[in-house]
């Protein structure tokens, strides 16, 4: 059972819109998750990470990777040694500190990253297609509300 069964009529209209959210989240990372693993061999950290870097030409260094990917160095680390056997990132010296690296995309894997991104574009509108136009623009507005609301109510002072 997701956690949207799990609500019932009794509590709070609010409560059963974030669960249906979640459980919709939830069900398109799964198939994100399925298709880079059936069709690209890969993971969504791997992806994640690449698209971290591809929005960077001239690499990002692992400690800014992880504050963007919001995991632990460590994953970080594991995620770019694979990339880096493989040929799709590779690490470049930082000028004046032999301690840190720049990571960056290499030509194959920016070429392999693009063809990724596509498809990830394709089930990302394909989990929509159940919205036409007005409804997709409706529903954007509407939660840059919540999020807007959210926003000012977790950066005020307690």
């Amino acid at each position: 059972m997701d956690l949207e069964a799990r609500a019932h009529s009794e509590h709070p209209d609010e409560l059963r819109l974030w669960l249906r959210l979640l459980t919709c989240t939830q069900l398109i990372e799964k198939q994100v998750r399925n298709g880079l693993r059936e069709q690209f061999a890969t993971t969504l950290p791997r992806f994640d990470l690449m698209s971290q870097l591809e929005r960077a030409p001239d690499g990002l260094k692992m400690n800014e990777l992880s504050r963007r990917m919001m995991v632990t160095g460590g994953n970080v680390t594991g995620i770019t040694d694979q990339l880096v056997t493989e040929g799709l990132v590779e690490r470049v010296d930082v000028a004046n500190d032999r301690r840190a690296w720049r990571i960056r995309l290499t030509t194959r894997g920016r070429k392999i990253f693009n063809e990724m991104a596509q498809q990830h574009e394709a089930w990302i509108v394909e989990a929509f297609a159940g919205l036409n136009g007005k409804e997709i623009a409706q529903l954007h507005k509407l939660l840059g509300k919540v999020k807007q609301h959210s926003h000012t109510t977790t950066t005020e002072p307690a």
